[in-house]
């Protein structure tokens, strides 16, 4: 993975980074991504089914959620539908505009407006797929039925980094990290699965602490009943979601924040966004409880999340964070493996 120079972001040595909407000095002025109106746009069409898709997405959502019965249900798929197409179009508008606006250092999508359309199309994917499989049968809250949910939203996750990042020519695969490792990469996996488990602990100490104030969430892991289950948790925890979140969160994410921010900035903000991004499904019987469980669960992971935005920009290597990802992961899901439970 190639780290760039903040020199070269910032047009020369001990200049500061441009600002996120900074245009060269000969560059016609472009209306911004939050200007309504379609007169010198780049993707008019675009922009316009990104906002329309969007609002009436949301509208149908809240017409499906108060509903009931299978109507409604309908009513909540399609806005799930219209939402996921309206903020693809809103993510792919913006690129366009902001390379159009000269934006210097990354002028691809908000990380931001990409993860929010993650959420809907994920759902409505694992919606989709996933009723079928519990009318056959599938246990909703078993080790497969997660390794599916994991799949989808690995899927969705790159569909959309290749659809309005590599598509766009914002970011490459290459300038993101994703390359077969080969022989230097297992010797990136091993440097940041060294790292990864002592932070294992880490984690472990601010968790007992934690507990003390603060509701504890349950294991995002199903109970495995037996080998089979177990080594569904172990593919899920270790293999799959390392290797998606990595590619979102560092490859994608911190990568466009270091070209725009420069690395501090970047570290901490995609820290707070992997943190925040992994509370959203965090709940309790009372909103109290689910807030305490949210915050216990973003506060845990933030130790791990600016270890492996660290890595990311020491090394220069997605591998490496991939490594220090899946060893984190892979302590405790061994560790109750090896207790039986």
């Amino acid at each position: 993975m190639t780290v760039p120079d903040p020199g070269l972001a910032s047009g020369g040595p001990g200049e500061s980074p441009p600002s996120w909407g900074e245009r060269p000095a000969d560059s016609p002025a472009r209306p911004g991504v939050g200007t309504f109106t379609i007169e010198g746009r780049q993707a008019p069409a675009l922009f316009v089914i990104g906002w329309l898709a969007s609002v009436m997405g949301l509208a149908l959502m809240f017409v499906g959620v108060l509903g009931g019965g299978t109507p409604a249900i309908v009513v909540l798929i399609l806005g799930l539908a219209l939402l996921s197409v309206g903020l693809v179009a809103g993510a792919g508008s913006q690129a366009i505009e902001r390379r159009a606006r000269g934006v210097v250092g990354y002028w691809g999508p908000s990380p931001f407006l990409l993860f929010a359309a993650v959420i809907p199309l994920t759902v409505l994917l694992q919606a989709v797929a996933g009723l079928p499989l519990v009318a056959l049968g599938l246990d909703a809250a078993s080790p497969l039925a997660s390794l599916f949910g994991l799949l989808v939203t690995a899927a969705v996750y790159l569909g959309l980094v290749r659809l309005v990042v590599v598509g766009t020519g914002a970011l490459s695969w290459i300038e993101m990290g994703v390359r077969w490792p080969g022989r230097v990469g297992i010797l990136e996996l091993a440097y940041g699965a060294t790292i990864g488990v002592p932070l294992v602990f880490v984690s472990g100490l601010l968790a007992v602490v934690l507990s003390q104030v603060l509701a504890v969430p349950d294991s995002p892991l199903p109970e495995a009943a037996g080998p089979t289950g177990a080594l569904l948790n172990v593919l899920s925890a270790v293999i799959v979601a390392p290797i998606a979140e990595e590619i979102f969160f560092r490859g994608f994410a911190t990568t466009a924040w270091l070209r725009s921010l420069g690395a501090n900035p970047a570290i901490v903000r995609g820290a707070i966004f992997f943190a925040a991004a992994h509370v959203l499904t965090v709940g309790g019987v009372s909103f109290g409880e689910g807030a305490e469980r949210a915050l216990f669960a973003f506060l845990v992971r933030l130790p791990v999340a600016f270890a492996l935005g660290w890595v990311l920009v020491r090394r220069g290597s997605l591998v490496a964070a991939i490594g220090l990802h899946a060893a984190y992961n892979a302590v405790p899901v061994l560790a109750l493996l090896l207790s039986g439970r």
